[in-house]
């Protein structure tokens, strides 16, 4: 598995930006750096002037690289989707049981993230928190249907539908798979956001983690009723 990891390379839609980060050591800068200040600044306070000064690069070099900050903040929840994506398939390819499969599936799509050595220049825990503040900001906005049919959300979609399909291998006669899917994905990002700015409107806190909420959810819904 290991070996499967350190050959990964991310793939990404290629209408999100103009020249691949991947390709060159300033584009991995860019990529590198734009995720601490995002976590540091948020995304309204970033911009590509102060990502151009933190770099030591001029403003246009990154322009080169992104449209803009948008693109740059869908190229970055795409990445840490297929991500974790990758860790979902590789991690349940070797679990037999349908159930075990679901469980993991709901361990990997809930838990806090840890460092992943394999990729050097993304900080996956940083990321990690940027997707649970930020990700809305990505498809909250007046262009996401035209940006829907081009496919900026596919991994995101792809990645509720693997876990849809698990649902329905463990209970194939629940009705809402694909709502149960999406809202385990949506809510473990509020849930741990909850936890860490809104405790009162929470069970989550640092004994009882969104992973335990969603494990108990998926047990009593899903695993206790189902066939498999």
């Amino acid at each position: 598995m290991q070996t499967l990891l350190k050959n990964l390379k991310v793939e990404i839609n290629d209408k999100l930006y103009v020249k691949d980060p991947e390709s060159s050591d300033l584009g991995k800068r860019i990529i590198s750096q734009s995720i601490e200040m995002i976590y540091d600044l948020g995304f309204e306070q970033f911009t590509f002037k102060k990502l151009g000064v933190s770099i030591k690069s001029n403003e246009s070099s990154i322009y080169r690289y992104f449209e803009n900050k948008h693109k740059l903040l869908l190229y970055l929840t795409s990445w840490y989707w297929s991500w974790l994506e990758y860790q979902l398939v590789l991690q349940t390819m070797i679990i037999s049981s349908h159930k075990g499969k679901l469980v993991k599936a709901i361990e990997i799509l809930t838990q806090e993230v840890i460092q992943d050595s394999n990729f050097s220049h993304i900080n996956e825990v940083v990321l990690n928190k940027i997707v649970i503040s930020e990700y809305s900001k990505s498809y909250l906005t007046k262009e996401v249907d035209v940006e829907n049919k081009e496919g900026y959300f596919a991994i995101y979609k792809r990645l509720v539908l693997r876990l849809k399909d698990m649902i329905i291998e463990v209970h194939p006669d629940y009705m809402y798979p694909t709502s149960l899917s999406s809202m385990v994905i949506e809510g473990a990002l509020h849930q741990h956001y909850l936890k860490d700015h809104f405790t009162a409107i929470t069970d989550c806190s640092k004994k009882v983690t969104p992973t335990s909420y969603f494990l108990d959810l998926i047990d009593q819904l899903i695993i206790t009723n189902g066939k498999q």
